[in-house]
């Protein structure tokens, strides 16, 4: 059973800082591509940074370049969003996403950046 779990969501300060985390199961992890996107209220889902199966390859949003990294973990099946210099713009639901031969995604976790 194919399975993504985020956490590490919560409310945080402008300006402070959060590190996502999703676990995954079921599928071989170390060959998926995986992406985080986000989806703000009453907009559409959009990508946020993605990396490749190696690792060796990272992409971002350009609201997100300097601020987010994305790094994961192949031997923890575990891929992370570390957030720095948060702003309340990017407060969220954040997804997990794999891609490869198939298309799985996590429920989400909430992110608010509020003060």
């Amino acid at each position: 059973q194919v399975q993504l779990v985020e956490s590490g969501g919560g409310l945080v300060q402008p300006g402070g800082s959060l590190r996502l985390s999703c676990a995954a199961s079921g599928f071989t992890f170390s060959s998926y591509h995986m992406s985080w996107y986000r989806q703000a209220s009453g907009k559409e889902r959009e990508l946020v940074a993605g990396i490749t199966g190696t690792g060796r390859s990272t992409n971002y949003a350009g609201f997100v370049k300097g601020r987010f990294t994305i790094s994961r973990d192949n031997a923890k099946k575990t891929v992370y969003l570390q957030m720095n210099s948060l702003k309340p713009e990017d407060t969220a639901v954040y997804y997990c996403n794999a891609y490869y031969e198939m298309d799985y995604w996590g429920k989400g976790t909430l992110v608010t950046v509020s003060s």
